[in-house]
């Protein structure tokens, strides 16, 4: 079980890995930990990778497949390993195979979680990590209860700085064009199987796992060599053809010359059967003359002309490939750049209509404020109608006392 994990950033490599890691059995190796490790422990190959850190430079192959050599000798990657995060281009990939045939640990199966490019700009655009926990939410495909707090512990969800749209692009277009030749590579070599990155985690896992199945009877086309058992120019043997000139090569044709001298006199037979010999010679050239002239001239002829027409069509053949080829290289950057510009616009449409949804509900805000003013101001004036009406009947109860006195 000696796995290479491929995918793009969001692809949910790592949950997988976990996963596979649990129902095999066997540790992941990531570079990234195994390089933060070495560097911590101040080993000979941490020390190397943390002085070219420092600099601000790429820690180099030879160190990262030194370290992987190390933590293939630890015993619980007898039994198999997950490599996550290497390798990332042709390069690394080729290195990688001489050193696991060397170790007699070759790679069984490159595993690819694929995802479309809309669907991982979704997942990192949307990525919110709880700072207690660790667990990730997203606001499109899995949003939390609240916003800005965890379902699981109530802690804090921070969102990536790096988690936009510019710098996704970037990681994305990175990936697939040093990432894609890793795996037109491993095709080659009739070792990669694909799964789809869609739908519930349990559905990817299961896919996985028939994949791995299915990949224990498939035959890899190609197994590199180590170079270490190529013979050097200075260690070739001299070659052998030098010992030939010592077997005694004249001796044969002194014997077969020798051997006419034997009979002195000829019998008269013998001379008979010379002269018949001669003539059975003319009559089988005689017939082979005639079946020459029976074939039609128009085969020779059709022969000579479609030798040369196959080579012509052969050779028109050949750039007509190549500019097949080159046509389709541009139509796969069409479909790259399409896509690209595609996931673009649906993102651009959500952050209009999110605009959208802020300014209504602004104005929603300023219509309530305005009806609550509004009500306050009805009920002061029904409070000023009722002491109106209160005056008013008290006034008239007056003026009517004051005329049934007068009538009376």
């Amino acid at each position: 079980m000696r796995i290479v994990l491929l995918g793009a950033p969001g692809s949910g490599k790592g949950t997988q890995a976990q996963l596979l890691i649990e129902k095999y059995n066997v540790p992941q190796i990531s570079t990234g930990d195994l390089l933060r490790a070495a560097v911590v422990a101040q080993t000979p190959l941490g020390r190397q990778a943390k002085t070219i850190m420092d600099a601000g430079q790429l820690v180099p192959n030879e160190i990262v497949l030194g370290m992987i050599r190390e933590r293939l000798n630890n015993p619980d990657a007898k039994n198999g390993f997950i490599l996550d995060g290497f390798p990332r281009n042709i390069e690394q990939a080729e290195a990688l195979d001489e050193l696991l045939v060397n170790l007699n640990q070759p790679i069984e199966t490159a595993l690819l979680i694929d995802v479309d490019f809309d669907n991982l700009m979704q997942r990192l655009t949307g990525r919110l990590t709880c700072e207690d926990c660790g667990t990730v939410f997203n606001r499109y495909t899995n949003p939390p209860m609240m916003e800005t707090e965890c379902d699981k512990c109530g802690g804090k969800l921070h969102h990536r700085s790096d988690d936009n749209e510019d710098t996704i692009g970037k990681r994305l277009r990175v990936y697939e064009s040093q990432t894609q030749p890793v795996i037109e590579y491993y095709d080659k070599q009739n070792k990669l199987s694909s799964v789809e990155g869609k739908g519930e985690i349990e559905d990817i896992f299961d896919a996985l796992v028939s994949e791995l199945k299915a990949a224990k009877n498939r035959k890899p086309l190609f197994v590199s060599k180590p170079k270490a058992a190529e013979p050097s120019p200075a260690s070739e043997p001299t070659p052998a053809p030098t010992a030939k000139p010592e077997q005694p090569a004249p001796a044969p044709v002194a014997e077969k010359s020798a051997e006419p001298e034997k009979p002195a006199v000829k019998p008269a037979a013998t001379e008979a059967k010379k002269e018949e010999k001669p003539a059975k010679k003319k009559a089988a050239t005689k017939k082979k003359a005639a079946a020459k002239k029976a074939k039609p001239k128009a085969e020779t002829t059709d022969t000579k002309k479609t030798a040369p027409k196959k080579k012509a069509a052969a050779k028109k053949a050949a750039p007509k490939k190549k500019v097949a080829a080159t046509k389709k290289k541009a139509a796969v950057k069409k479909k790259a750049a399409k896509s690209t510009a595609k996931s673009a616009d649906p993102m651009k449409g959500m952050n209009d209509q999110l605009k959208k949804m802020q300014d209504e509900l602004k104005a929603l805000k300023a219509e309530l404020k305005e009806s609550e003013k509004r009500a306050e101001a009805l009920l002061q004036l029904n409070k000023q109608t009722d002491t109106v009406r209160k005056q008013f009947s008290a006034n008239w109860e007056k003026d009517i006392l004051k005329q049934l006195k007068k009538m009376k």
